[in-house]
């Protein structure tokens, strides 16, 4: 995740904390949209593809290229406008580094022939990135704060209250 994790105070509620909410969609988009014709075309390595992706942009954030496609491309061009909420990035680095994991083995199962498991993993995270996206509801967010909760360490941030 983040190397912010675990720097600052918990309670941190400054101007720093603001998430493009744009630049999420913008992501969820692309990962719904890849898997779904990974699926309808049947090539696993479109869910490689998507994986690696979603793991290098969690692992290091600036560097996600549906993110970036989203910076550079969509907002400049004004087709997506900004939508800067105050917000904590880490659970949402985690749902995403999360899905990544699941589509990584998506990829495996898909390459040793388990194809009924691989697009389960695959159809999995597409259901959560559309839950996100169309409702605003991030399971891997819930889960980070949950984790957060019960004391694990690297959980440190808490919902920010407006």
């Amino acid at each position: 995740m983040n190397s912010q994790v675990g720097k600052a105070p918990a309670n941190v509620h400054s101007g720093d904390r603001k998430v493009d909410h744009s630049a999420l969609r913008t992501n969820q988009s692309f990962i719904i949209l890849l898997l779904i014709a990974a699926f309808v075309i049947d090539k696993w390595w479109l869910v490689a593809f998507v994986s690696a992706v979603m793991i290098i942009g969690t692992v290091f954030p600036k560097a996600g290229l549906f993110k970036a496609i989203y910076f550079k491309v969509l907002k400049p061009a004004r087709i997506a406008r900004p939508d800067v909420k105050i917000d904590n990035p880490e659970p949402h680095q985690f749902a995403q580094g999360l899905g990544g994991i699941f589509t990584l083995l998506s990829t495996v199962a898909l390459l040793a022939g388990a194809t009924t498991l691989g697009w389960a993993l695959s159809w999995l995270v597409v259901a959560l990135a559309a839950l996100n996206l169309f409702a605003g509801i991030c399971v891997g967010c819930i889960m980070y704060y949950q984790l957060g909760r019960l004391g694990v360490p690297g959980f440190t941030r808490t919902p920010i209250r407006s």
